[in-house]
């Protein structure tokens, strides 16, 4: 993990509007600047950066966040990645203990090795008629192979041999390109197959793709095994090539194999990547989300292909936010997206692709299937196999929106549902016919207004935190659990806190949203931080008030009951004078006279 205070160094040392000009050009605008988005289409800009705040939001689209934010999602990078390159951009380097916990750091010489092993399987590809002819019965175009990289590892133990002067070179081993057998022999891992490069995202070679050609022996295909520079579960096939037509369209399409991604782009059909040979991870949705904001998974429409999609879906849930929309596409059974596009063509493939379906759609109609609506035992088993599925649902609006279709299948309210399945959701108590249930302590209705008021001066000004008191307890509304992020936040950081500080502490956090929508709101209104500061105060005075109240209510409820101890009595009076204290002090504008308890 790399340390807080590592990260607030970094971005108090970034200038976003530098980030981000060198990318996409900035035009001034008053005292921000502004851009088409380059994360969707648009032709009038609403990309707006603050180079007082350091960071940036799209009124359109919805893209928000900080200088780290923004490597991540235009140039596709990991966490670790943009931190390092951010760093690297303004002479900063990351902590030496922070590279042994990270992924492990692999070293240049495995970038080298694996670019040489690429280079022979090109050149090995042109001298092979055998290989060049089944490629080209597949429909392959020359062009289309160099664009990919396209090559072929000839049959034979140790062609390797002749590339690496030190076959035994411990660096073949680690990238995954020899093998040793029990007697400590080593020979080559991909022969007499089809080679597809699998890069990462700068271009780098870091793993393959062997396919067999028809009529040979051995497993269909062959990938890389785990090494420093390759790991399945994250990696994505084609994403180099695809990234500028995933940016231009908004989209992208996941499909199953190497070929499937070669063929669609030789057809126009760019945007499209494959998972490698690995089902999909929660990584592998995350990496596509910072892509676009639309993913569409296409799978074959037979049993395997359903089950495939059915677990796409599944990892899905926990990291979709309301701003993505996933869907899924089946073809017919007897094609694949290669044999589809290359039989029917790009325009039949672009409509069935327009035609996927939401996962909103799959999901109800996969669970709607596996249960006896007309029974009362078929809708418990509908709320009991849905009950996992909502509770995992990162999305709020999404959530509540499957709670109610789910909830009209069962024949019950979402309301009902959301108490069945233990969802703690204040959007399902607001069906129609269902009554609200009485506010909470820090709760909803005005006590919410009031820290949502709190959090935009805060956003404001992000340095007003410090008067928060330490150890801030407030409820379980997101609010609530807003400010207390904030003090912790305050009390725990030497540097000055800011909005690009902000944003990296609710990073891929629930409060995230919030923060991306009230930080949004302010840059819209233009708050003023010297207005930020008295609201700021006024503001934490009430809170102060209602937590006082709130206790003596305790008492009374107590004293109407069992009756007060000497202690609390004199507690009652202390409470009436402190509330009587803090809201003249209100009026005066003054301070609060104590920290909220």
């Amino acid at each position: 993990m790399i340390p807080e205070s590592f990260k607030q160094a970094l971005l108090a040392r970034v200038d976003l509007v530098d980030v981000i000009d060198a990318r996409v050009p900035l035009k001034k605008a008053g005292a921000n600047f502004t851009a088409c988005c380059p994360f969707h289409t648009e032709k009038t800009p609403s990309f707006t950066v603050s180079p007082a705040k350091q960071f940036y939001h799209c009124f359109g689209c919805g893209a928000h966040g900080n200088a780290i934010s923004f490597l991540m999602e235009y140039g596709g990078l990991g966490y670790v990645e943009a931190v390092r390159e951010l760093a690297e951009s303004v002479g900063m380097q990351l902590p030496a203990y922070e590279e042994s916990r990270a992924r492990p750091a692999p070293g240049p010489d495995l970038y080298e090795v694996m670019e040489r092993a690429a280079k022979y399987y090109r050149d090995s590809l042109r001298r092979s008629p055998q290989a060049i002819e089944y490629l080209k019965g597949r429909g392959l175009e020359g062009r289309t192979a160099a664009r990919f990289g396209i090559g072929y590892a000839p049959a034979g133990w140790q062609n390797l041999e002749a590339v690496f002067a030190n076959y035994a070179d411990k660096a073949l081993a680690e990238a995954g390109l020899v093998i040793a057998n029990d007697e400590g022999r080593r020979y080559d891992r991909f022969r007499d197959r089809i080679m597809f490069p699998i890069l990462d995202q700068r271009g780098r070679v870091i793993g393959f793709g062997g396919r067999v050609l028809a009529g040979t022996d051995g497993p269909k295909y062959l990938n890389s095994p785990e090494t420093p520079l390759f790991e399945k579960g994250r990696e994505l096939y084609g994403l180099a090539q695809a990234r500028e037509a995933i940016r231009s369209s908004g989209r992208v399409l996941v499909v199953e194999g190497y070929m499937d991604v070669v063929m669609l782009a030789q057809h126009g059909v760019e945007n499209a990547v494959a998972t490698l040979g690995t089902a999909t991870t929660p990584l592998h949705v995350q990496k596509l989300l910072r892509q676009a904001a639309e993913v569409v998974f296409c799978f074959d429409g037979d049993a395997a292909g359903r089950k495939a999609a059915w677990h796409a879906l599944e990892v899905s849930l926990g990291v979709l936010s309301d701003a993505a929309t996933i869907r899924f596409l089946f073809l017919p059974p007897e094609h694949d997206p290669d044999s589809f596009v290359r039989e029917r063509g790009r325009d039949a493939f672009e409509a069935a692709l327009r035609a996927a379906e939401p996962l909103s759609a799959f999901l109800v109609a996969e669970l709607r299937s596996r249960a006896n609506l007309g029974t009362p035992e078929g809708r418990a088993r509908l709320v009991h196999e849905a009950k996992p599925l909502l509770k995992r649902v990162a999305a709020p609006a999404l959530q509540f929106q499957l709670m109610r279709a789910l909830a009209d299948l069962a024949g019950m309210t979402a309301a009902e549902l959301a108490r069945l399945a233990e969802i703690r959701s204040p959007a399902a108590f607001a069906t129609r016919g269902t009554a609200a249930p009485a506010p909470q302590r820090g709760g909803h209705g005005l006590d919410r207004k009031l820290e949502r008021d709190m959090l935009r001066c805060l956003l404001a000004k992000p340095e007003l935190a410090r008067e928060l008191p330490e150890g801030l307890r407030l409820g379980a509304h997101p609010e609530a659990e807003a400010l207390e992020v904030f003090a912790q936040l305050a009390h725990e950081s030497e540097q000055a806190l800011t909005s690009a500080v902000v944003i990296e502490r609710f990073r891929e956090t629930p409060l995230a949203g919030l923060i991306a929508e009230l930080q949004g709101r302010s840059l819209e209104l233009g708050h003023d931080e010297g207005a930020a500061e008295g609201e700021f105060r006024g503001a934490l005075q009430q809170l102060h008030i209602r937590e006082l109240k709130e206790r003596s209510r305790e008492l009374e409820r107590k004293a109407g009951a069992v009756g007060l101890t000497p202690a609390e009595e004199r507690e009652v009076a202390s409470l009436a004078a402190a509330i009587h204290e803090a809201q003249a002090a209100l009026r005066r504008g003054g301070a609060a006279p104590s920290k909220v308890l």
